[in-house]
């Protein structure tokens, strides 16, 4: 499962394959501690999250996620992206392993009930977007479907067509959209991605982050073809 991106260094790599470095001016927000410490008064699961400290450096955060399916989280999207994507290296570990452990050498050995985990990143989402307030927007791209997050070192191929791409500053709403694309489609891949979601128990991330009042699993879809774009 694990990929390329354990260090500073090895994200600085991928960065320049990828030719991100060549082209903007990228900075790891983690690089260097203390970690950021935000509150989450009232998470279920963690009542802290854990992020880069240079987190500190924006008023605004947009999040641009690749929806897919996940090996742990069932999918991964914009609620992902506000937790998992946002958090330290010490915040992954404690959100992993719902607050038990910062540290990456004993992180993966707590036992964690798989609801709890997806409640814990719940929490850290919250906590991020809280932060944020107002000022973010969240965009999730439905292309080269696969049940695989790209941080896996071997993912799997995609197994649906492209769906488009969604935009919301909610980011309940458009997970909730993108989960109901997926669900209602009569693509062939498709049972294959639902039962990747369906058995990491996926959809309770959305439940769990309504329940915090940070978002709203009811939305308006809006279609804006080529020619109004």
């Amino acid at each position: 499962m694990g990929g390329h991106r354990a260090t500073t260094m090895e994200h600085e790599k991928v960065l320049a394959e990828h030719g991100w470095t060549e082209n903007f001016n990228v900075q790891i927000l983690d690089a260097t501690g203390p970690d950021m410490v935000l509150p989450i008064p009232n998470g279920k699961i963690i009542k802290e999250d854990y992020v880069g400290r240079d987190l500190s450096k924006y008023n605004s955060l947009l999040v641009l996620s690749h929806f897919k399916g996940h090996p742990m989280g069932g999918f991964g999207g914009a609620l992902k992206q506000l937790s998992i994507g946002c958090a330290s290296s010490a915040g992954k570990c404690f959100i992993h392993s719902c607050g038990q452990s910062k540290d990456m050498r004993d992180c993966w050995e707590k036992e964690v009930k798989q609801e709890e985990f997806i409640e814990a990143m719940a929490d850290a989402a919250e906590a991020v977007d809280t932060y944020f307030k107002d000022n973010v927007v969240y965009i999730n791209a439905l292309v080269n479907l696969s049940v695989d997050c790209d941080c896996c070192h071997v993912a799997e191929d995609p197994c649906m067509k492209d769906i488009g791409v969604m935009i919301s500053t909610d980011p309940v709403a458009i997970d909730q959209a993108c989960i109901d694309m997926i669900f209602a489609s009569d693509d062939p891949g498709r049972d294959h991605l639902v039962e990747r979601i369906e058995s990491r128990h996926g959809r309770h991330i959305l439940e769990a982050a309504e329940a915090l009042n940070f978002g709203n699993r009811e939305y308006e879809l809006i279609n804006i073809d080529e020619e109004e774009a």
